[in-house]
């Protein structure tokens, strides 16, 4: 038996791990090699014009002091300024462009891993936090994986340069300096892992804010209806004081951070300052020696600052990199559309269907749907009809391969369905769901979803099939009409409508109707039985009524209760043998019907 789902669980646990972190930010900027090396050597060499600065301000003064041109030094130090300044501007646009096509590629590809996710994880998940990983978490890789990578190992070279230039000037005053960098080094080594949790608890906080807001516009109406905007307004405010506190603990520490940056750098000047005007008072030090020292020292406030910042930024990008690559522990689905169906799928025509033994349940921790569920469905029209919660659309699911069953068989044409391809499996089946959602763009864009390439007159034949006619009409530009998010532009009735014309402009050899006529007048949804029946003479149809006129015109039901089917037959033949069928005949497909 092939296996279609490839579930990445190797990364989960050692992902946090920084080794494993530092790698898979190596991962996001190799394919941006050539850029992040032209960038990085532009900004080392705008550096090293800075740190050539103070050599030739010490020039300057030696001239000044021996009553010499000043002419050239000035020049030079001018030409050094202005090309540094040109090379440094140049090299950022460069790691910027590249930070950008680092998000890209990041977005690119977290986008369509969420896409090939199993439905059972996207089911027990918070589309808010999914979408933040999308947006926020991605956008903090954007200077991470380019500008402060960069940064953290061009100014480590400058910083290692100015270092040697130090103790080439004056060892004394070398160590003075190197003393208060090896203490500020010790100290960042215990904050940087602070701001790395700090930035993973902040990032989670902002995520679950932003379920909590999809979770809001998801049921917009109903919250309204309720009056319960002030409750909702509650969570959210909740939520964004929790992001609030995690983010103040992030800045906190960056701030820490920046303030011991500054203040090793004044430290060390002042010790500088005051060990140097010493050695120059006893004659063991040039004034001008004591000048370019302390403009050295200055120079590398910089180098020192950029690389605390980066160190920072670099704990923010692996935090982020946890989150989104903890998308890859998920399980997901293979849809690769190349891939072959079985010969014997090939032959075309109404598909058949066949459940055995089938037993499901959604979760190891939840009680079980079905409980050996056995039928068989082969051309014509099929009506799956029960109680609530018998497990009628638990039926599609397994057929659409959402889920996989706990034990028992489903297959088509004989083909146990983990066997089809996933992308050839759905390409078999036109589905229409219980909502029957319809997505924000325009009328034909949403008929287009299941087939992208079919012409106009294939569209203009699902309309009429559909009875959409009018609905094009009093739209301002027919088929290309924005029809609003979730389709709140148009009727109950007609978004059931749309979503059934865009399953059978697929072409299904199997159409699968979730109660699909239950939010239609007696009017069209004559109309729309007959399109059933007109389909199910040339295709498998499989529907989950509720209502008395679908059921009867069946070629055959299939009685469902907890889980199990109770039995199989026509509408004649169920109402005089089954109890159960002529009770919900009477009651609840009748009153259905009214």
């Amino acid at each position: 038996m092939t296996e279609q789902y490839d579930v990445h669980a190797d990364r989960a646990g050692d992902e946090g791990a920084p080794k494993a972190s530092m790698r898979r930010l190596w991962d996001y900027a190799r394919p941006h090699a050539r850029s992040l090396v032209l960038g990085g050597g532009l900004a080392l060499v705008g550096g090293l014009t800075d740190l050539a600065q103070p050599l030739v301000a010490k020039m300057v003064i030696d001239a000044l002091g021996e009553g010499g041109s000043l002419t050239r030094p000035l020049m030079l130090l001018g030409g050094l300024i202005i090309v540094g300044a040109l090379v440094a501007a140049s090299g950022a646009f460069v790691l910027e462009r590249t930070a950008q096509s680092v998000v890209l590629s990041a977005r690119r590809s977290l986008v369509g891993r969420l896409l090939r996710l199993r439905v059972a994880e996207v089911d027990r998940l918070k589309p808010g936090d999914l979408i933040s990983r999308v947006t926020g978490d991605t956008t903090l890789l954007r200077t991470v994986a380019t500008s402060s990578v960069v940064d953290a190992l061009s100014n480590s070279l400058l910083l290692v340069g100015g270092i040697v230039l130090m103790a080439v000037m004056d060892l004394v005053l070398f160590g003075v300096t190197f003393g208060v960098l090896v203490v500020v080094g010790l100290v960042m080594a215990a904050v940087l892992p602070r701001i790395n949790r700090a930035t993973v608890a902040g990032q989670a906080a902002v995520g679950e804010m932003g379920s909590l807001l999809e979770r809001v516009f998801g049921a917009f109406r109903t919250v309204k209806a309720s009056g319960a905007e002030r409750a909702e307004s509650a969570r959210v405010d909740a939520a964004a004081e929790e992001a609030w506190r995690k983010g103040v603990a992030v800045a906190g520490w960056g701030a820490f951070a920046g303030t011991l940056s500054w203040l090793s750098v004044n430290v060390a000047f002042l010790t500088v300052l005051g060990v140097g005007g010493a050695r120059v008072a006893s004659g063991e030090l040039e004034v001008s020696s004591l000048i370019a020292f302390l403009l050295m020292l200055f120079y590398l406030m910089g180098p020192i600052s950029i690389l605390i910042n980066a160190a920072t930024q670099i704990q923010s990008g692996l935090a982020a990199i946890h989150r989104i690559d903890e998308i890859d522990s998920l399980g997901s689905e293979d849809l690769d559309e190349r891939a072959e169906a079985p010969a014997v799928l090939a032959a075309g025509g109404p598909a058949t269907v066949s459940f055995t033994d089938v037993a499901f349940r959604y979760a190891p921790d939840l009680p079980f749907v079905h409980h050996g569920v056995t039928f068989e469905a082969s051309g014509g029209l099929t009506a799956l009809v029960g109680p609530s919660g018998a497990g009628k659309t638990t039926v599609f699911s397994l057929l659409e391969r959402f889920y996989d069953p706990t034990g028992g068989t489903v297959r088509i044409d004989g083909t146990d369905v983990r066997e089809w391809p996933l992308a050839v499996l759905r390409g078999t089946i036109g589905y229409v769901e219980q909502d029957a959602p319809v997505l924000d763009g325009t009328l034909r864009e949403n008929l287009l979803m299941a087939a992208p390439h079919a012409g106009e007159d294939d569209l203009a034949g699902v309309v009429r099939r559909a009875r959409l006619e009018t609905l094009v009409e009093r739209l301002p530009e027919g088929l290309d009409s924005r029809i609003g998010h979730r389709g709140t532009t148009i009727s109950g009735g007609e978004r059931q409508r749309v979503a059934i014309a865009r399953a059978l402009l697929r072409r299904p050899r199997l159409l699968l109707l979730d109660e699909a006529t239950s939010q239609l007048d007696a009017h069209n949804e004559n109309a729309l039985k007959q399109v059933m029946l007109d389909a199910a003479s040339e295709t498998s149809v499989i529907v989950v009524a509720h209502r008395l006129s679908t059921v009867t015109s069946a070629d055959r039901i299939v009685v469902m209760d907890a889980g199990r089917v109770r039995t199989v037959g026509t509408h004649e033949e169920l109402v005089a043998a089954d109890e159960l069928y002529r009770d919900l005949a009477a009651s609840q497909l009748l009153a259905a019907d009214s």
